[in-house]
C-alpha cells in the first residue's frame, strides 16, 4: 500500500522558466533579498521574520511578494552564484525586483499561485507553469 500523499497541481504564470524540485520553505509575509538574508549562507536574517534563522539553500521558497530595494535583484544573483540560493521561487504576486533577480540568477520563478495551499516541508516541483505539491 502506498502511504504517500497524492500530488496536487496548480497552474502558475511563468516569470522565469525551468524545473526544480525541493522541500518548501513557506512564508505568509513578504521578503527582502537585500538586507533580509545573509548572502554568504542563504539564511534569513530579517529580525522578527517568521523565517529568521532558516536557510533557503536548495529549497522552494514560497512567499507572497518581495519588498525592498532594487539591489535585491543582485542579492539574489549573489546567493545563486555562491550556491546558497533557493531552487525556485513560488509567489502570490511577483514584484519587479524579484523578477529581475530570478531572471539574471536563472532561478525558476512563478506567480499567481495560491501559496496557502503549500505547507512547509511539502515537496514541491516547479516545471514551467505547473506547480505540483506532495505532502
Amino acid at each position: 500500500m502506498n502511504d504517500a500523499a497524492p500530488s496536487r497541481r496548480m497552474h502558475a504564470r511563468v516569470i522565469y522558466g525551468g524545473r526544480a524540485t525541493g522541500s518548501a520553505l513557506t512564508s505568509t509575509l513578504p521578503l527582502s533579498f537585500f538586507g533580509g538574508f545573509d548572502l554568504d549562507t542563504g539564511v534569513v536574517t530579517e529580525c522578527g521574520h517568521p523565517l529568521e534563522g532558516q536557510s533557503v539553500t536548495g529549497r522552494i521558497l514560497v512567499f507572497p511578494t518581495g519588498t525592498g530595494s532594487t539591489v535585491g535583484s543582485f542579492a539574489l544573483l549573489r546567493m545563486a552564484r555562491a550556491g546558497v540560493g533557493p531552487a525556485a521561487l513560488v509567489m502570490k504576486a511577483c514584484d519587479t525586483t524579484v523578477a529581475v533577480g530570478a531572471i539574471i540568477a536563472e532561478i525558476p520563478c512563478v506567480d499567481s499561485v495560491d501559496i496557502t495551499a503549500i505547507r512547509g516541508q511539502d515537496t514541491v516541483v516547479v516545471a514551467g507553469r505547473e506547480v505540483s505539491i506532495a505532502g
